[in-house]
């Protein structure tokens, strides 16, 4: 299956948001800015530290080990590689588990055989951030529910964790898990229309595919994809907060 690729009008999805959340997407673009001053200072990179005393890299297995988790807000994330024909080194999961999510939300109803975590062990992936060589984002996309063994929640609940999703400690690096905060906040509008892609994906991929449990489908694995650039995503977020915006 081709990956299905997201266009994305940045400056038409931005001029549809408060004055509010611009700011805080600004804002998230200095974090990012300051993340990347502070670690050439120290001639590293985000990816550079995840894998920082891990011992030989390899493929599928997570890093940092154990993975980052926030034991008070119960975000998580990893970094692992497998997609090399994408053109990528490897990518970062992101989480929310069950503990840090917002009261209302509720899993996709399933009636398959897999077993999906549920109560206190739900956790639901937001998105995957894409790295080149060097260490920077190049790109997000989603996933199949099978992908991160997820418990898999609807695209609008998943879309009200993203504002709950912090990393606020120093393993592996406070600059990194500053990075990955950031970077969840600044391409929120990107995030959300990947989800709601993902949602559609799959419904079609059911459609289409009758008597196949499509959460379990390994046909179907990237849900949703599109390339990023941070500095034209702080930069067209400078250019929004230059005019009067609508209300969130």
């Amino acid at each position: 299956m081709n990956e299905p690729y997201v266009e994305f009008d940045v400056e038409k999805s931005l001029a549809t948001l408060s004055r509010e959340r611009l700011q805080e997407m600004h804002f998230a673009g200095e974090v990012i800015q300051d993340c990347y001053r502070s670690l050439k200072k120290a001639s590293q990179n985000v990816v550079g530290q995840c894998l920082a005393h891990q011992g030989k890299f390899y493929e599928l297995d997570h890093y940092p080990k154990g993975d980052v988790y926030d034991r008070e807000f119960h975000a998580q994330y990893y970094y692992h590689a497998h997609r090399k024909e994408s053109g990528e080194h490897g990518h970062f999961h992101t989480f929310l588990r069950a503990k840090g999510m917002p009261e209302g939300v509720a899993p996709t109803p399933y009636k398959g055989d897999a077993k999906r975590p549920m109560g206190n062990d739900a956790l639901a992936h937001l998105v995957a951030i894409s790295m080149n060589g060097p260490g920077f984002p190049i790109g997000l996309f989603t996933t199949n529910r099978w992908v991160t063994d997820e418990t898999f929640y609807p695209a609008a609940d998943t879309i009200v964790m993203l504002d709950r999703f912090q990393i606020d400690h120093t393993y592996p690096c406070l600059a990194v898990n500053r990075w990955i905060t950031a970077m969840i906040d600044m391409f929120r509008p990107q995030i959300k229309e990947l989800l709601m892609v993902r949602d559609k994906t799959i419904r079609n991929w059911g459609a289409t595919h009758p008597g196949v449990d499509v959460f379990e489908d390994r046909n179907l694995e990237i849900t949703s994809i599109m390339n990023i650039e941070v500095d034209k995503q702080i930069a067209a977020i400078a250019a929004a907060l230059g005019t009067t915006r609508k209300s969130a």
